[in-house]
């Protein structure tokens, strides 16, 4: 009998291998993207640092995670980065892309086919969060196509591979300056995105930089909060948000 409960016990184990491969297998990108090496907090990467990306990449510095900001000019970003700390530091594009295991952009949406266009194969498989907001006056035809199409779907148009969510546009830096870690109810920020693991990455992020994410949708419904859709310009808690877009609380 011992034997025999040895040899079923070695079935059971044999039987059970595939699934429990299948899922450390689908596991991987997430604990890939959520749990760098040790203890440190995830590594981001900001395309575009001007108010809204130098923000932003601010609160995630104060929050303990180490930032690389950049620019075309990188040497103009030393103020910025000596201001932050230790964690914070400049470099190209290029080094922003290949630093974060999450990026961040935040560049006049004009911009985009370019960076698609010069980084799209660095940034194939990366977790993007964009936040870039399409105006006629500024940004000339694309504005239409945004418009027309839908700004989520014509940003993942032009970064391919890239596992885009849409967040931190709504808003303009000031306001997410002042709002960032208020007491509760902290203020919301609405997301969207079609990568449900990129969506999860993107809500860490937003609670680290002191704010309440609200998941709307995909990137399809990322017109919802665009700029003239409904969630445009909210400074309002969570449930007043879900409220306003008639979401599930």
């Amino acid at each position: 009998m011992p034997g025999l409960q040895r040899t079923n016990a070695t079935r059971r184990r044999l039987l059970l291998a595939p699934a429990a491969t299948g899922v450390a297998l689908a596991l991987q990108p997430w604990l890939a993207a959520a749990q760098p090496a040790g203890n440190a907090k995830l590594p981001i990467g900001i395309i575009g640092s001007g108010h809204i990306g130098g923000t932003i990449g601010g609160l995630w510095v104060k929050a303990g995670h180490p930032v690389l900001f950049s620019s075309r000019h990188p040497e103009e970003l030393k103020g910025l980065v000596t201001g932050l700390g230790s964690l914070a530091s400049a470099g190209s594009v290029a080094d922003a892309i290949k630093f974060g295991q999450a990026i961040f952009i935040a560049v006049p949406y004009a911009a985009l086919p370019g960076i698609g266009r010069d980084y799209g194969t660095s940034l194939n498989g990366k977790i993007v969060l964009d936040a870039c907001n399409a105006v006629q006056a500024r940004d000339g035809d694309i504005a239409q196509e945004a418009d027309r199409d839908g700004v989520g779907v014509t940003s993942q148009k032009y970064l391919t591979g890239a596992r885009l969510v849409r967040s931190f546009n709504t808003m303009s830096y000031m306001i997410f300056a002042r709002e960032a870690n208020r007491p509760e109810p902290r203020m919301a920020v609405p997301i969207a995105g079609d990568d449900p693991a990129a969506v999860n990455v993107a809500q860490t992020l937003v609670r680290d930089a002191g704010f309440e994410p609200v998941v709307v949708g995909k990137l399809i419904d990322a017109t919802r909060f665009q700029r003239g859709g409904p969630g445009y310009g909210q400074s309002v808690t969570a449930d007043e948000l879900r409220k306003k877009l008639s979401l599930a609380p």
